[in-house]
């Protein structure tokens, strides 16, 4: 992995921090002690439990330290970019494409929800929008050609 800056939410941040403690505190001793439990069965060649708490420990391990990832590179955004006339990310605004008014907020990639109006500032609409003012158009190649968005306000 690359150390990319991680843009997340307080609230995504305090969510991932709540699950690494659980997989610390609770998830990964629990399957410590199935892994130790299963090997007093005896034959481990043949023994499902035990290559289950394997499995399952690998994962644990791997989503702490895929959390722990995130966390060391992560930048909290809220109002970033509130106040300063721009699109950043933090940001929401209403855009109107084919006479439709859509609001979308910039997201890091951790949070970005399309069907919830939710775009990463990755994605080729929320990099258009970056750094954007109202009353500016951005264009976005899309499957079927190429799409105008209007941006409209900044909220």
């Amino acid at each position: 992995m690359d150390d990319k800056k991680q843009f997340i939410s307080k609230e995504k941040m305090a969510i991932l921090e709540g699950e690494l403690r659980r997989l610390k505190e609770a998830t990964i001793p629990e399957i410590a002690k199935r892994i130790d439990d299963a090997k007093q069965m005896g034959d481990l060649s043949e023994n499902a439990e035990y290559h289950q708490a394997r499995e399952d420990l690998a994962w644990a391990q791997g989503r702490a330290r895929e959390i722990q990832y995130i966390l060391t590179n992560a930048e909290v955004i809220g109002e970033l970019a509130a106040g300063s006339g721009f699109v950043g990310i933090g940001s929401t605004l209403v855009a109107r494409a084919n006479g439709v008014n859509k609001e979308y907020t910039i997201v890091g990639h951790q949070e970005a929800d399309p069907a919830k109006g939710r775009i990463s500032n990755e994605s080729p609409l929320g990099e258009a929008f970056m750094g954007k003012r109202a009353g500016e158009s951005v264009s976005v190649r899309v499957p079927a050609g190429l799409q105008v968005y209007d941006i409209l306000e900044i909220k």
